[in-house]
């Protein structure tokens, strides 16, 4: 007689659940970067941005702003890193 593990190993349901899975990380490491874009950088001169399109460029960058730093903090660290290239999807 067959265990609940035979059946669940044997069913057609959990094959199709794994070859979804497959597909769906497939898909993803294809098409992810470009399927799901970044948001974009804020424009212009630092000095006019908000406070939350500054912590949006610093965070893109991968320099985790503070929720507590005041928007001169952030604006010090923007120009401190302006060079600073955006992380990619992969990183």
């Amino acid at each position: 007689m067959p265990t609940p593990l035979d059946r669940a190993l044997n069913s057609k349901n959990l094959f199709l659940g794994f070859a979804g899975m497959v597909t769906a990380a497939a898909a993803w490491a294809i098409w992810g970067g470009d399927m799901f874009p970044a948001e974009a950088d804020p424009t212009g001169d630092p000095e006019n941005w908000t406070a939350d399109e500054m912590r949006t460029w610093l965070r893109v960058r991968g320099l985790l702003p503070s929720e507590s730093a005041s928007r001169n903090e952030l604006l010090e660290r923007i120009k401190a890193n302006m060079r600073v290239p955006r992380r990619s999807a992969a990183q």
